[in-house]
């Protein structure tokens, strides 16, 4: 079964929280840990990643914090992903010649398999449609109003 990992998800979580929780002000990062138990120190890691892939606008200081760089609907799942999963390669890279040869040449061509399919789907769905779901769920924002993002 294609599972995605922790660290996926809290940066799943993190820019659905920023979107689904948009005011005219910043998302800070201890408002996202606060609301999602994210830890402090991975949060701060992943949304340095969002920022320079162009998911998210980053301010700093003390009033600084997070919105999102595009709109919505512009953002998949799938691209966040890829975006970790390039974090996770970085610190986890396997060697070939430190796998069987069946693993190399039968299995692991049906793993990649699964992995572009699984992906192929994570890009259809996009912050928009996570956010609606919230909304259609009943799900509480801190935002009155919606602000999609800033220019």
């Amino acid at each position: 079964m294609f599972r995605l990992s922790r660290k996926t998800i809290f940066a799943v979580e993190a820019v659905l929280d920023i979107a689904y929780n948009s005011r005219a002000s910043l998302v800070q990062s201890g408002e996202i840990t606060k609301r999602q138990g994210i830890p402090k120190r991975y949060l701060e890691q992943v949304l340095q990643k969002l920022v320079k892939a162009g998911i998210l606008d980053g301010v700093r200081g003390p009033k600084g914090g997070y919105r999102l760089a595009r709109e919505r609907r512009r953002i998949s799942v799938g691209e966040i992903t890829r975006i970790v999963l390039e974090m996770e390669s970085l610190k986890q890279s396997i060697e070939k010649n430190e796998t069987s040869l069946l693993s190399s040449e039968v299995l692991q061509p049906i793993l990649d398999k699964v992995s572009f399919k699984s992906m192929e789907l994570l890009d259809q769905i996009s912050i928009q449609d996570l956010c609606d779901l919230a909304r259609e769920r009943g799900i509480d924002s801190d935002s009155t109003e919606i602000v999609d993002f800033s220019i």
